[in-house]
């Protein structure tokens, strides 16, 4: 069985892929050929951003938006204490100093009202991660933002393709960014990313740091890096995003059902926000005894993962950044989060196997 399965939707892609990749190799445009601004205008046209901006990965991402901003030494950022490391680490390399915020008990998003009390005068930006393919409240948090004068990045890295109160992700703040890593909900097949916003200034910016600084060729008018999506990842992804819009209802559909057929299992099931639609990058539920839990299923040849075991303020790298501020929920479900197998093209068969095992050790 497979966490997510890749080749099974590869099959179904295969002559399209290969396609792609046969344009490109004839092309010789190896590195931002013409598929990459085709891709970008796809994207922007899908989630109805202004610019899009495609970068070599979601973490590099990151730091070309925080970039971009001009974040710089001494400078705080708040993000959430229950996320992957990039969002943090990104803020950490430029010399600021990421501030952890608690996430919302039911979403595990960045909760609004654990915002302000950490806005201070050195603070600039704050990055809510939509986590596990769900937006964060992102008028709340913009509301706070707009009350202080601070910029919101959504690190949309899982969620690409979810919806907030009719909007789509990747187009609710300043700056937006996500990840192409093969197991998001829109993946290529080694590493990508994207950055979207409606702001002309922002979006020449991060296009001249994302070929090192360069307004023209060798003149460089801002400090950059190497951050360029590669042509063959572009063609890859324009091949996935004919298919994306039915993945995203397929993934709905394979998400209701675990819901259903979950719901009198002693766990906590995924929470969806109303006015939210998710792309369900992870279907992670919460138990008291996960490691018993990963154990069984494991045994039973069910594979699992855990998205994340140690909260941002417990990573060796952060501790000092951890001021006594209450993190209790994202270190609650640190400690009992785990993830089921999740993709497009999980069958019913397959995914009735899984709450069948799932069931059978809560119910001891």
């Amino acid at each position: 069985m497979q966490f997510i399965d890749l080749k099974k939707q590869y099959e179904l892609i295969k002559d399209d892929v290969l396609n792609e990749i046969n344009q490109v190799l004839e092309s010789g445009q190896y590195i931002m050929g013409d598929k990459v601004p085709e891709l970008e205008r796809v994207l922007s046209d899908y989630n109805g951003s202004k610019h899009c901006i495609g970068v070599c990965d979601g973490t590099k991402a990151l730091l070309i938006a925080l970039m971009a901003l001009d974040i710089k030494a001494g400078d705080e950022v708040i993000v959430p204490a229950f996320t992957f490391i990039a969002t943090a680490s990104m803020v950490s390399l430029l010399g600021a100093i990421p501030v952890f915020a608690d996430v919302d008990k039911k979403t595990y998003n960045l909760d609004p009202n654990k915002i302000e009390q950490l806005i201070t005068s050195k603070t600039k930006v704050i990055i809510p991660v939509s986590l596990y393919g769900q937006c964060a409240d992102y008028d709340a948090i913009n509301a706070i933002a707009a009350r202080h004068n601070l910029v919101v990045i959504e690190d949309g890295a899982q969620s690409f393709g979810a919806t907030y109160k009719g909007r789509q992700s990747c187009n609710l703040t300043t700056v937006a960014t996500t990840s192409f890593f093969p197991s998001k909900p829109l993946g290529c097949y080694g590493d990508g990313g994207a950055i979207f916003t409606n702001d002309d200034e922002l979006a020449q910016k991060i296009h001249w740091i994302r070929i090192h600084g360069q307004d023209k060729r060798y003149h460089h008018a801002v400090l950059g890096l190497n951050g360029r999506l590669d042509t063959l990842q572009a063609g890859i992804l324009l091949s996935k995003m004919r298919i994306f819009a039915n993945e995203v209802k397929l993934r709905a559909e394979v998400a209701n059902r675990y819901n259903v057929l979950l719901n009198d299992a002693n766990c906590i099931t995924p929470f969806l926000a109303a006015g939210n639609t998710s792309v369900y990058a992870q279907y992670s539920l919460l138990i008291d005894d996960r490691d018993g839990l990963i154990k069984h299923l494991n045994d039973n040849g069910i594979p699992t993962a855990v998205h994340y075991p140690i909260p941002l303020h417990k990573q060796p790298i952060f501790t000092q950044n951890y001021h006594g501020q209450d993190l209790s929920v994202s270190e609650e479900v640190a400690s009992k989060i785990v993830s089921l197998p999740m993709h497009p093209y999980l069958d019913h068969n397959t995914q009735d196997k899984i709450i069948e095992a799932v069931k059978s050790f809560i119910g001891r």
